[in-house]
């Protein structure tokens, strides 16, 4: 019972952050750039599946870790204790349906130099892999 009551109220909160409040007055977007009522409800179910998952997990401290997802995109925003918590929060994203590629913006602690904005892509199965690999790509 727990469980669906924190499960409806993240979904609840991912929508109004998501900014379904800015489409009664007029629409959303950045510029010109507008989503669909659709776009929007899935970017807000990837982000409601993504902090569920961070929510159980022992590992990852979800109030420290912001998620933004826009069009299947997500951006993790945040700190995390060690390199380990990083990777596993990143994982997580990666595997959410629907989920095109992770952004992380996340700082590691007592580390000043840790790498901001790298980007995660899913890879494709190789067909003698079993598993895929998400390489690492920056937008710089």
């Amino acid at each position: 019972m727990r469980t669906k009551f924190v499960n409806l109220l993240l979904f609840v909160a991912c929508l109004y952050l998501a900014g379904c409040a800015e489409l009664h007055r007029g629409g959303v977007g950045a510029g010109d750039e507008r989503r669909s009522f659709q776009q929007i409800t899935d970017d807000a179910k990837i982000t409601s599946r993504i902090n569920t998952e961070y929510f159980k997990d022992e590992m990852i401290h979800t109030i420290r870790i912001d998620v933004d997802t826009h069009r299947g995109v997500v951006t993790l925003h945040g700190y995390a204790d060690h390199q380990e918590e990083a990777t596993r929060a990143i994982n997580i994203a990666l595997d959410t349906p629907g989920v095109t590629k992770v952004i992380s913006n996340l700082v590691i602690k007592n580390q000043a130099l840790s790498p901001r904005g790298v980007v995660y892509r899913k890879a494709p199965p190789k067909s003698g892999d079993s598993e895929p690999v998400a390489p690492q790509e920056t937008d710089r």
